[in-house]
């Protein structure tokens, strides 16, 4: 197995976890991931069996300390500079699961935001899922202003 940030010509194997992972309402279509790519691929931290994508973790850095539904729209709030970084998504193929990539994937994310300097990271989840983040010291602020895909979710953040 190989644990690398993406390069542009992922975006089809980055597309297909996706869309495996998320409900359609939620999950980011080719050409959103394409304009990510393109912009901050050195935050998609992907886990790989030879050809194989199995689990992904996503984001961008940015200057607001909240992650909002625009930040999903494009690059125009990315910020290379910007101390928090934002997580999108945290995807393992469902044949996966179980198995702890996402976990890797989110203690490599975390190691390099400290390495960089950064604050801390943010990310929005549904309310299932607060006890898995809060392992790894997330701290619950509530339900976030988010409309994304129509779910309630909850604003999470892991500050240095």
């Amino acid at each position: 197995m190989e644990i690398r940030t993406a390069v542009p010509a992922d975006v089809d194997a980055v597309t297909a976890l996706e869309a495996a992972c998320f409900p359609p309402a939620e999950a980011a279509p080719r050409a959103s991931m394409a304009t990510r790519l393109a912009a901050f691929p050195h935050t998609f931290w992907l886990l790989w069996e030879g050809e194989e994508l199995l689990a992904m973790v996503n984001g961008m850095t940015a200057r607001e300390r909240d992650l909002t539904d625009e930040m999903y729209a494009g690059d125009q709030l990315y910020d290379p500079q910007g101390p928090w970084l934002m997580i999108f998504g945290v995807a393992s193929r469902p044949d996966c699961r179980g198995k702890g990539y996402p976990s890797q994937l989110m203690e490599r994310a975390i190691q390099q935001a400290k390495a960089q300097g950064r604050a801390g990271l943010v990310l929005t989840c549904k309310e299932r899922l607060l006890p898995y983040y809060a392992r790894f010291g997330f701290v619950n602020e509530g339900v976030s202003s988010s409309a994304h895909g129509g779910a309630v979710w909850y604003q999470m953040r892991l500050a240095f």
